[in-house]
């Protein structure tokens, strides 16, 4: 006699959990299959309106029982699938298959991290993994502390929030205006955009953060640096915050990191490395000498859903001093009344923008306990050498113009036929057109930006090289073609 269908309304967790998942697990996987050969690419062929027209095809024809699968089937088939070694455009990680098992666990049994009493294990594996973490940024575990965020976007709201709190604390007037002047935050023109939405945010204005000149490898000038801070302070205003990035969106660049130690110390101002990017380098044995410095940061970002392989999202925020914290402190007595946390019962509630929050830690305590910092350095050095390669290989492509070389996994270029004399607008128009033809044929995911300064000829492609598992003929077949895309696109 064949077994009872599994309920509609099944639940995740409890005693009857597992075995309302086993068979709509299968259902997934099956859909899976099925959806990544139907796509047989890196992402489906079609405009956006032929892709919004699938999906609100299959919206109306998924009812019961038929859904999961159909829309499995249908997400599987519409993907930009990071996995495929020609979605090659973003920092955005084919994750590891025992990081979204992990990750599985923690959306059955759905632990809330904003009191113990919602999450008791996971409370304390955060804590521990956040130690870890702190240890490998170079900080003592003892003093440091942190909390998982949602990326680099919210754990640098979460700096510069600290950085104003501490440096604006008993030097503000009655009208709200700082005693000692106008707060300015200070970042490179290749700082990530997140920099300024914290500063309005913040209630700063985007105004307040004062770019620094950057290199050709967008890495920020030491030089330059000290000249804006000595600026900044003789115009009577308050440089509250130094932002260093390890690791830019488009190079990888890093900044001097012990210079803007140095220099923030001298300033007074509150130091914040956004290494979201970069700071998968402190795995490699290799690469970890480029972040020499971070360690002196008051507060870090990391990313572990980019080089680290995790399924989204998995940011992290790290302080070097716990009593730094003090702002974000709060009390709810429905989540932690005092009496709770005198008993021994912790909470996080404090360390933390939000409330309700996943547990994001149980991926990343699983992913390192199951490859050690050793096996995922390998990967981190797997796709280095992938960029290197990749590097090597435009310099020996005629049509192909390199900008620089790489630092952790992204290669910045362009395409340009040997010889031309185009005028710089076009080889702009013809490099975004290339890529969209790219996309519309389902044949690639190449990246697209823009150097700093005016005018046209700043466009440029870029490869974010961050499988492991991808190999150099496979980055070639890439590189083919965007060259081959390229002389089929002609400028208007």
């Amino acid at each position: 006699m064949p077994d009872e269908p599994i309920p509609l309304d099944a639940l995740a967790g409890g005693v009857d959990g597992p075995g309302a998942l086993g068979p709509l697990l299968a259902t997934v996987l099956d859909a899976l299959d099925a959806g990544t050969g139907l796509r047989g690419g890196p992402l489906p062929a079609g405009t956006p309106a032929e892709i919004a027209g699938l999906v609100a095809e299959g919206l109306r024809g998924a009812h019961g029982r038929g859904a999961l699968a159909r829309l499995t089937e249908l997400l599987a088939y519409g993907a930009a699938d990071p996995a495929d070694p020609a979605c090659a455009a973003h920092l955005h990680c084919p994750p590891l298959a025992v990081a979204a098992a992990a990750d599985l666990a923690v959306s059955a049994l759905n632990p809330s991290q904003d009191s113990w009493d919602q999450a008791p294990a996971a409370t304390a594996l955060e804590t521990g993994l956040l130690a870890e973490l702190a240890a490998l940024v170079g900080y003592d575990p003892a003093q440091a502390t942190g909390v998982l965020t949602s990326g680099g976007t919210e754990s640098n709201l979460m700096g510069l929030m600290l950085a104003r709190d501490q440096k604006l604390d008993g030097i503000v007037e009655l009208d709200g205006l700082p005693a000692g002047g106008a707060p300015r935050i200070i970042a490179s023109h290749a700082a990530h955009f997140s920099v300024q939405r914290a500063a309005a945010l913040l209630g700063l204005g985007e105004r307040a953060v004062v770019p620094v000149p950057v290199d050709r490898h967008l890495r920020m000038e030491p030089a330059a640096l000290e000249r804006v801070l000595a600026e900044v302070t003789w115009a009577g205003q308050t440089p509250i915050a130094l932002v260093a990035t390890a690791g830019t969106t488009d190079t990888g660049a890093i900044d001097p990191l012990h210079a803007a130690a140095d220099l923030a110390a001298r300033y007074g101002a509150w130091l914040h490395v956004d290494a979201a990017y970069g700071g998968g380098a402190l795995l490699s044995e290799r690469l970890a000498p480029l972040l020499d410095g971070i360690e002196r940061a008051d507060s870090v970002s990391l990313d572990w859903h980019k080089l680290g392989w995790q399924p989204a999202a998995a940011g992290v925020f790290l302080v070097r001093q716990a009593e730094s914290y003090v702002s974000l402190a709060r009390r709810a007595e429905y989540l932690n009344p005092a009496d709770d946390e005198h008993a021994g019962y912790p909470s996080l509630l404090g360390r933390s923008l939000r409330t309700t929050r996943r547990a994001d830690a149980f991926k990343i305590a699983v992913t390192l306990r199951t490859l050690g910092r050793d096996g995922l350095g390998l990967l981190v050095d797997a796709c280095h050498e992938l960029a290197l390669g990749a590097a090597k290989a435009v310099r020996g492509e005629p049509e192909l113009e390199l900008y620089c070389e790489p630092v952790l996994t992204t290669v910045v270029f362009r395409y340009r036929p040997p010889g031309s004399s185009h005028d710089p607008a076009v080889l702009d128009e013809v490099n975004g057109g290339l890529r969209r033809l790219l996309l519309r044929s389902g044949r690639a995911v190449v990246g697209r930006t823009e150097l700093p300064g005016e005018g046209p000829g700043r466009v440029r492609l870029k490869l974010t090289l961050l499988n492991p598992h991808t190999t150099p003929a496979e980055v070639g077949a890439l590189l083919h073609e965007v060259v081959r895309a390229g002389r089929e696109t002609k400028p208007s």
